[in-house]
């Protein structure tokens, strides 16, 4: 288990970090999610060792991440897919870190097939592109087998098929029982691949929650409905006590829009007045408004909307 406790950075005038405390579990892939500046990149410094908090403190498996024996072997990381010699190739980057680590040369062949990179293996690093940048980062984090993993944007610059290959492989390795903390601002693509969810705003803990008591919690669920007799419904609406709205949908046919009811609720109402459904639909709000919702006053950058100005070569 990675465990954060009372860790708090600072740098200078600015606070980073401010007191945070949470418990990264085995078995589940638990996303780590913060608006821009929040203190995520930080926060994994911190855990791995690489900077050195102002105050508290982050353990793995109850230990510092400096005080690990052979910690390739215990935790992988990947927080700067770039982070490699541009004249160096790909299978000498990996056994260069194997090497250092008492690793098996064996095992750099076997994480390049894994990650797809065993066709470029002797291509210099310098000339890739940032997915296949991604899948070396990936393929170093692997490389000791680790039972802690801890990614900071691990699909950033991945194709379709490669973010659906993270995925499902970060998804395999928590049921492995290993322990997977990943940071990414993808949050239809967190939404598929995270079970749990840490949230931080400007250095401060904002939710430490399942994904969907997240959702559920901070965003609504609307019900679509249409009836055969839009009056009886409305009726049998009004005396229920339930409140709604009425609209054209796109097609232009009467719809009822319905907030803080289930389609349940409002299916069993129809039946018991013994009224005609053409449509009953349920709208859950997704990830993205639970988390601007949540953490709209924490974000650091606030950007306006555009104005319709006139660029200066076509006055």
């Amino acid at each position: 288990m990675i465990n954060v406790v009372d860790l708090s950075k600072q740098y200078g005038q600015v606070r980073a970090i401010d007191g945070l405390n949470f418990a990264v579990k085995p078995g589940i892939v638990t996303g780590f999610l913060g608006p821009n500046g929040a203190g995520k990149s930080t926060t994994m410094r911190c855990i791995l060792g690489l900077d050195n908090p102002t105050s508290g403190h982050a353990t793995i498996d109850g230990q510092p991440y400096r005080e690990l024996k052979n910690p390739l072997t215990r935790v992988g990381a990947l927080l700067d897919a770039k982070a490699t010699h541009p004249n160096r190739s790909a299978k000498n980057h990996l056994k260069w870190i194997a090497q250092a680590n008492g690793i098996s040369s064996k095992r750099v062949d076997e994480v390049l097939e894994l990650v797809g990179l065993s066709e470029v293996a002797k291509k210099k690093t310098g000339g890739f592109s940032l997915g296949m940048g991604q899948r070396l980062g990936l393929a170093a984090a692997l490389l000791g087998d680790p039972e802690y993993l801890i990614l900071d944007e691990p699909v950033n610059g991945l194709d379709p098929e490669g973010i659906h290959w993270v995925r499902t492989l970060l998804q395999n390795l928590a049921k492995e029982g290993r322990t997977v903390l990943i940071s990414s601002h993808l949050l239809s693509e967190m939404a598929q691949t995270a079970d749990h969810l840490i949230v931080i705003g400007r250095g401060k803990l904002v939710a430490d929650t399942p994904m969907q008591e997240f959702i559920r919690t901070h965003s609504a669920t609307t019900v679509i409905v249409r009836a055969v007799e839009q009056d009886a419904l409305a009726t049998a609406l009004k005396r229920a006590g339930i409140v709604f709205e009425q609209h054209l949908d796109d097609l232009n046919r009467p719809t009822f829009v319905i907030q803080a009811s289930s389609s349940d609720e409002i299916g069993t109402l129809a039946f018991e007045n013994r009224l005609a459904l053409l449509e009953l639909s349920e709208h859950r709000a997704s990830l993205e408004e639970a988390f601007l919702q949540t953490t709209g006053d924490a974000v650091q950058y606030q950007a306006t909307a555009p104005q319709h100005t006139q660029l200066e070569g076509n006055k």
